[in-house]
Protein backbone atom coordinates (compact mmCIF):
# COMPACT_ATOMS: atom_id res chain seq x y z
CA UNK A 1 0.00 0.00 0.00
CA UNK A 2 2.80 2.61 0.68
CA UNK A 3 4.42 2.02 -2.83
CA UNK A 4 0.83 2.49 -4.10
CA UNK A 5 0.64 6.02 -2.03
CA UNK A 6 4.53 6.83 -3.32
CA UNK A 7 3.72 6.18 -6.86
CA UNK A 8 -0.11 7.92 -6.48
CA UNK A 9 2.44 11.00 -5.23
CA UNK A 10 4.68 11.07 -8.01
CA UNK A 11 1.79 11.24 -10.82
CA UNK A 12 0.39 14.09 -8.56
CA UNK A 13 -2.99 12.26 -7.31
CA UNK A 14 -2.93 13.45 -3.99
CA UNK A 15 -2.01 17.34 -3.78
CA UNK A 16 -3.57 17.89 -7.47
CA UNK A 17 -6.46 15.99 -6.39
CA UNK A 18 -6.96 18.32 -3.42
CA UNK A 19 -6.53 21.17 -5.06
CA UNK A 20 -9.11 20.40 -7.61
CA UNK A 21 -11.77 19.26 -5.07
CA UNK A 22 -10.66 22.53 -3.02
CA UNK A 23 -11.06 24.86 -6.39
CA UNK A 24 -14.71 23.02 -6.90
CA UNK A 25 -15.60 23.48 -3.07
CA UNK A 26 -14.62 27.41 -3.62
CA UNK A 27 -16.67 27.57 -6.65
CA UNK A 28 -19.75 26.20 -4.68
CA UNK A 29 -19.20 28.59 -1.48
CA UNK A 30 -18.36 32.04 -3.69
CA UNK A 31 -20.04 31.36 -6.99
CA UNK A 32 -19.77 34.86 -7.64
CA UNK A 33 -16.38 35.14 -7.31
CA UNK A 34 -15.38 32.68 -10.43
CA UNK A 35 -18.60 33.69 -12.52
CA UNK A 36 -18.15 35.54 -15.81
CA UNK A 37 -19.44 38.75 -14.01
CA UNK A 38 -16.57 38.69 -11.52
CA UNK A 39 -14.64 41.87 -11.13
CA UNK A 40 -11.59 39.59 -11.26
CA UNK A 41 -10.69 39.60 -15.11
CA UNK A 42 -10.45 35.53 -15.29
CA UNK A 43 -10.65 35.30 -19.06
CA UNK A 44 -6.82 37.33 -19.78
CA UNK A 45 -5.41 35.39 -16.64
CA UNK A 46 -6.58 32.15 -18.03
CA UNK A 47 -5.19 32.74 -21.55
CA UNK A 48 -2.04 34.21 -20.29
CA UNK A 49 -1.83 30.84 -18.26
CA UNK A 50 -2.52 28.46 -20.79
CA UNK A 51 0.38 29.82 -22.92
CA UNK A 52 3.04 29.36 -20.45
CA UNK A 53 1.53 25.94 -19.50
CA UNK A 54 2.11 24.69 -23.36
CA UNK A 55 5.66 26.69 -23.82
CA UNK A 56 6.84 25.12 -20.85
CA UNK A 57 5.55 21.71 -22.56
CA UNK A 58 7.63 22.67 -25.55
CA UNK A 59 10.70 23.51 -23.49
CA UNK A 60 10.30 19.84 -22.25
CA UNK A 61 10.27 18.58 -25.46
CA UNK A 62 13.43 16.98 -26.50
CA UNK A 63 13.22 17.10 -30.54
CA UNK A 64 15.55 14.09 -30.55
CA UNK A 65 13.75 11.60 -28.73
CA UNK A 66 10.64 12.40 -30.68
CA UNK A 67 13.04 11.70 -33.79
CA UNK A 68 14.29 8.28 -32.04
CA UNK A 69 10.99 7.21 -31.10
CA UNK A 70 9.77 6.75 -34.79
CA UNK A 71 11.37 3.61 -35.08
CA UNK A 72 8.55 1.43 -33.13
CA UNK A 73 5.58 2.06 -35.67
CA UNK A 74 3.27 -0.74 -34.99
CA UNK A 75 3.54 0.42 -31.19
CA UNK A 76 2.88 3.45 -32.01
CA UNK A 77 -0.40 2.93 -33.93
CA UNK A 78 -1.64 0.83 -31.59
CA UNK A 79 -1.55 3.19 -28.81
CA UNK A 80 -2.68 6.84 -31.12
CA UNK A 81 -5.40 4.08 -32.73
CA UNK A 82 -6.70 3.26 -29.22
CA UNK A 83 -6.50 6.87 -28.10
CA UNK A 84 -8.28 8.66 -31.12
CA UNK A 85 -10.21 6.08 -33.14
CA UNK A 86 -11.16 3.17 -30.53
CA UNK A 87 -12.23 5.12 -27.69
CA UNK A 88 -13.89 7.66 -29.55
CA UNK A 89 -15.95 4.98 -31.69
CA UNK A 90 -16.16 2.58 -28.72
CA UNK A 91 -17.68 5.56 -26.13
CA UNK A 92 -20.31 6.54 -29.32
CA UNK A 93 -21.51 2.94 -29.54
CA UNK A 94 -21.24 2.09 -25.24
CA UNK A 95 -23.62 5.35 -24.42
CA UNK A 96 -26.74 3.76 -26.35
CA UNK A 97 -26.17 0.81 -24.22
CA UNK A 98 -25.95 3.15 -20.83
CA UNK A 99 -29.33 4.67 -20.40
CA UNK A 100 -28.59 5.58 -16.14
CA UNK A 101 -26.09 8.17 -17.20
CA UNK A 102 -28.02 11.72 -17.80
CA UNK A 103 -28.23 13.37 -20.80
CA UNK A 104 -26.31 16.18 -19.91
CA UNK A 105 -23.00 14.22 -18.79
CA UNK A 106 -23.21 12.12 -22.77
CA UNK A 107 -21.36 15.05 -24.31
CA UNK A 108 -18.82 15.17 -21.19
CA UNK A 109 -18.28 11.35 -22.00
CA UNK A 110 -17.87 11.86 -25.47
CA UNK A 111 -15.62 14.43 -25.44
CA UNK A 112 -13.71 12.73 -22.75
CA UNK A 113 -13.39 9.84 -25.75
CA UNK A 114 -11.83 12.18 -27.97
CA UNK A 115 -9.12 13.55 -25.57
CA UNK A 116 -5.40 12.95 -26.10
CA UNK A 117 -3.15 10.88 -23.68
CA UNK A 118 -1.71 12.43 -20.64
CA UNK A 119 1.76 12.92 -20.30
CA UNK A 120 3.51 12.93 -17.09
CA UNK A 121 1.26 10.15 -15.62
CA UNK A 122 1.89 7.88 -18.69
CA UNK A 123 5.36 8.46 -18.83
CA UNK A 124 6.10 7.67 -14.46
CA UNK A 125 3.61 4.89 -14.90
CA UNK A 126 5.42 2.77 -17.37
CA UNK A 127 8.77 3.55 -15.94
CA UNK A 128 7.83 2.38 -12.57
CA UNK A 129 5.97 -0.85 -14.49
CA UNK A 130 9.25 -1.59 -16.24
CA UNK A 131 7.87 -0.46 -20.09
CA UNK A 132 9.27 1.39 -23.01
CA UNK A 133 9.99 4.49 -22.00
CA UNK A 134 11.21 5.88 -24.95
CA UNK A 135 7.89 5.35 -26.69
CA UNK A 136 6.35 6.23 -23.58
CA UNK A 137 7.86 9.97 -24.22
CA UNK A 138 7.54 9.53 -27.71
CA UNK A 139 3.57 8.37 -28.07
CA UNK A 140 2.28 11.00 -25.32
CA UNK A 141 4.15 13.65 -26.82
CA UNK A 142 2.71 13.42 -30.08
CA UNK A 143 -0.87 12.62 -28.70
CA UNK A 144 -0.71 15.78 -27.31
CA UNK A 145 0.26 17.46 -30.20
CA UNK A 146 -2.17 15.62 -32.29
CA UNK A 147 -5.19 15.99 -29.78
CA UNK A 148 -5.30 19.98 -31.02
CA UNK A 149 -6.44 18.60 -34.62
CA UNK A 150 -8.18 15.84 -33.49
CA UNK A 151 -10.20 16.83 -30.34
CA UNK A 152 -12.07 19.42 -32.17
CA UNK A 153 -12.70 17.39 -35.37
CA UNK A 154 -14.28 14.77 -33.56
CA UNK A 155 -16.71 17.23 -31.73
CA UNK A 156 -17.27 18.77 -35.08
CA UNK A 157 -18.62 15.40 -36.02
CA UNK A 158 -20.78 15.03 -33.03
CA UNK A 159 -22.14 18.24 -33.61
CA UNK A 160 -23.36 17.42 -36.80
CA UNK A 161 -25.98 15.00 -34.92
CA UNK A 162 -26.93 17.10 -32.40
CA UNK A 163 -29.06 20.05 -32.57
CA UNK A 164 -28.18 21.31 -29.36
CA UNK A 165 -24.38 21.32 -29.34
CA UNK A 166 -21.97 22.23 -32.38
CA UNK A 167 -18.23 23.12 -33.00
CA UNK A 168 -17.10 25.24 -35.69
CA UNK A 169 -14.30 23.52 -36.76
CA UNK A 170 -11.97 25.79 -38.82
CA UNK A 171 -12.43 29.36 -36.13
CA UNK A 172 -11.89 26.43 -33.24
CA UNK A 173 -8.80 24.77 -34.48
CA UNK A 174 -7.08 28.30 -35.57
CA UNK A 175 -7.76 29.45 -31.83
CA UNK A 176 -6.26 26.12 -30.35
CA UNK A 177 -3.28 26.85 -33.11
CA UNK A 178 -2.22 29.91 -31.82
CA UNK A 179 -3.45 29.10 -27.81
CA UNK A 180 -1.65 26.26 -27.85
CA UNK A 181 0.19 25.17 -30.89
CA UNK A 182 2.25 28.16 -31.15
CA UNK A 183 3.26 28.42 -27.67
CA UNK A 184 4.96 24.69 -27.82
CA UNK A 185 6.63 25.42 -31.13
CA UNK A 186 8.41 27.99 -29.57
CA UNK A 187 9.41 26.39 -26.66
CA UNK A 188 10.55 23.23 -28.73
CA UNK A 189 12.69 26.01 -30.83
CA UNK A 190 14.47 27.33 -26.92
CA UNK A 191 14.70 23.47 -26.01
CA UNK A 192 18.10 23.85 -26.05
CA UNK A 193 18.31 27.25 -24.39
CA UNK A 194 15.72 26.66 -21.66
CA UNK A 195 15.94 23.46 -20.97
CA UNK A 196 19.57 22.60 -18.97
CA UNK A 197 18.54 25.57 -16.75
CA UNK A 198 14.78 24.68 -16.35
CA UNK A 199 16.02 21.02 -15.96
CA UNK A 200 17.27 21.32 -11.87
CA UNK A 201 13.40 23.01 -11.24
CA UNK A 202 10.93 20.51 -13.44
CA UNK A 203 9.04 19.27 -9.99
CA UNK A 204 8.56 23.27 -9.30
CA UNK A 205 7.29 23.60 -12.81
CA UNK A 206 4.66 21.12 -12.46
CA UNK A 207 2.82 23.60 -10.08
CA UNK A 208 2.81 25.83 -12.65
CA UNK A 209 0.14 23.76 -14.99
CA UNK A 210 -1.81 22.45 -11.60
CA UNK A 211 -2.35 25.80 -10.52
CA UNK A 212 -3.39 27.03 -14.29
CA UNK A 213 -5.81 23.99 -14.00
CA UNK A 214 -7.60 24.47 -10.82
CA UNK A 215 -8.45 28.21 -11.54
CA UNK A 216 -10.25 27.17 -14.72
CA UNK A 217 -12.37 24.17 -12.89
CA UNK A 218 -12.81 27.22 -10.38
CA UNK A 219 -14.37 29.48 -13.23
CA UNK A 220 -16.47 26.08 -14.98
CA UNK A 221 -17.49 24.98 -11.91
CA UNK A 222 -18.32 28.61 -10.03
CA UNK A 223 -20.54 29.05 -13.55
CA UNK A 224 -22.12 26.63 -13.07
CA UNK A 225 -22.62 26.25 -9.74
CA UNK A 226 -24.43 29.99 -10.23
CA UNK A 227 -26.88 28.89 -12.87
CA UNK A 228 -27.75 26.15 -10.49
CA UNK A 229 -26.37 23.51 -13.55
CA UNK A 230 -26.09 20.80 -10.96
CA UNK A 231 -28.99 21.39 -8.47
CA UNK A 232 -31.53 18.48 -10.43
CA UNK A 233 -28.81 15.55 -10.04
CA UNK A 234 -29.05 13.41 -7.28
CA UNK A 235 -25.80 12.10 -5.17
CA UNK A 236 -26.58 8.40 -6.91
CA UNK A 237 -26.75 10.18 -10.54
CA UNK A 238 -22.54 11.38 -10.06
CA UNK A 239 -21.85 7.30 -7.89
CA UNK A 240 -23.31 5.56 -11.07
CA UNK A 241 -21.27 8.38 -13.74
CA UNK A 242 -18.28 7.70 -11.93
CA UNK A 243 -19.01 4.12 -11.80
CA UNK A 244 -19.48 4.41 -15.28
CA UNK A 245 -16.29 5.99 -15.80
CA UNK A 246 -14.37 2.96 -13.71
CA UNK A 247 -16.36 0.30 -16.29
CA UNK A 248 -14.94 2.35 -19.60
CA UNK A 249 -11.37 2.66 -18.67
CA UNK A 250 -11.14 -1.11 -17.36
CA UNK A 251 -12.57 -2.08 -20.55
CA UNK A 252 -10.67 -0.18 -22.59
CA UNK A 253 -7.73 -2.05 -20.69
CA UNK A 254 -8.47 -5.18 -21.54
CA UNK A 255 -9.29 -4.67 -25.08
CA UNK A 256 -5.64 -3.07 -25.25
CA UNK A 257 -4.12 -6.31 -23.30
CA UNK A 258 -6.08 -8.39 -25.80
CA UNK A 259 -4.90 -6.12 -28.87
CA UNK A 260 -1.17 -6.66 -27.53
CA UNK A 261 -1.25 -10.32 -27.00
CA UNK A 262 -2.83 -10.54 -30.56
CA UNK A 263 0.02 -8.83 -32.14
CA UNK A 264 2.66 -10.43 -29.60
CA UNK A 265 4.20 -7.41 -28.19
CA UNK A 266 6.88 -8.03 -25.69
CA UNK A 267 6.34 -7.11 -21.99
CA UNK A 268 7.66 -3.52 -22.18
CA UNK A 269 5.78 -2.78 -25.54
CA UNK A 270 2.72 -3.99 -23.77
CA UNK A 271 2.69 -1.98 -20.53
CA UNK A 272 3.81 0.93 -22.63
CA UNK A 273 0.59 0.59 -25.13
CA UNK A 274 -1.59 -0.24 -21.49
CA UNK A 275 -0.76 2.46 -20.08
CA UNK A 276 -0.54 5.32 -22.81
CA UNK A 277 -3.14 4.06 -24.48
CA UNK A 278 -5.78 4.27 -21.86
CA UNK A 279 -5.12 7.53 -20.42
CA UNK A 280 -6.59 10.97 -21.08
CA UNK A 281 -5.43 13.78 -20.38
CA UNK A 282 -7.21 16.29 -17.51
CA UNK A 283 -4.95 19.30 -18.73
CA UNK A 284 -6.08 19.28 -22.42
CA UNK A 285 -9.16 18.15 -21.64
CA UNK A 286 -9.57 21.38 -19.60
CA UNK A 287 -7.58 23.81 -22.06
CA UNK A 288 -9.08 22.28 -25.37
CA UNK A 289 -12.56 22.71 -23.62
CA UNK A 290 -11.94 26.05 -22.72
CA UNK A 291 -12.48 26.85 -26.50
CA UNK A 292 -14.70 24.05 -27.51
CA UNK A 293 -16.71 24.81 -24.72
CA UNK A 294 -17.00 28.92 -24.20
CA UNK A 295 -20.46 29.21 -21.93
CA UNK A 296 -18.70 28.05 -18.70
CA UNK A 297 -21.55 25.94 -17.40
CA UNK A 298 -21.45 23.99 -20.06
CA UNK A 299 -18.31 23.47 -19.53
CA UNK A 300 -18.63 22.82 -15.94
CA UNK A 301 -21.12 19.61 -17.19
CA UNK A 302 -18.69 18.49 -19.91
CA UNK A 303 -15.45 18.33 -17.62
CA UNK A 304 -16.96 15.71 -14.63
CA UNK A 305 -17.04 12.97 -16.39
CA UNK A 306 -12.94 14.19 -17.77
CA UNK A 307 -12.60 14.62 -13.99
CA UNK A 308 -13.91 11.59 -12.49
CA UNK A 309 -11.96 9.29 -15.24
CA UNK A 310 -8.83 11.16 -14.66
CA UNK A 311 -9.13 10.45 -10.53
CA UNK A 312 -9.52 6.93 -11.25
CA UNK A 313 -7.01 6.09 -14.31
CA UNK A 314 -4.18 7.44 -11.95
CA UNK A 315 -5.64 5.20 -8.90
CA UNK A 316 -5.92 2.13 -10.82
CA UNK A 317 -3.08 2.99 -12.80
CA UNK A 318 -0.75 3.50 -9.88
CA UNK A 319 -1.94 0.22 -8.21
CA UNK A 320 -1.41 -2.01 -11.80
CA UNK A 321 1.94 0.03 -12.06
CA UNK A 322 3.13 -0.99 -8.82
CA UNK A 323 1.90 -4.99 -9.27
CA UNK A 324 3.88 -4.58 -12.37
CA UNK A 325 6.97 -3.71 -10.94
CA UNK A 326 6.56 -6.42 -8.42
CA UNK A 327 6.33 -8.84 -10.68
CA UNK A 328 9.29 -7.71 -12.90
CA UNK A 329 11.24 -7.99 -10.29
CA UNK A 330 10.31 -11.85 -9.49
Amino acid sequence: MSKILQLAQKVGLNGFLAGLLMAICFAWLFPAFGAEDSFVPWKPIINIGIAVVFFMYGVKLDPAQIRAGLVNWKLHVLIQGFTFLIFPVVILVVLNWMPWIAPDFKLGVTYLSALPSTVSASVVMVSIAGGNIPAAIFNASISSLLGVLITPAWMGFLGGTDREFSVDFLPTFLELTYKVMLPVVVGVLMHRYLFPRLQPFLKQLKYIDQSVIMVIVFTAFAQSFKEQVFSSYSLSTIISLSASMLGLFLLLWGVIHFSTSLLNFNLQDKITALFCGSKKSLVHGVVIGKVIFPDPALLGLVLLPVMLYHIQQLMIGSAIASWFATKNKT
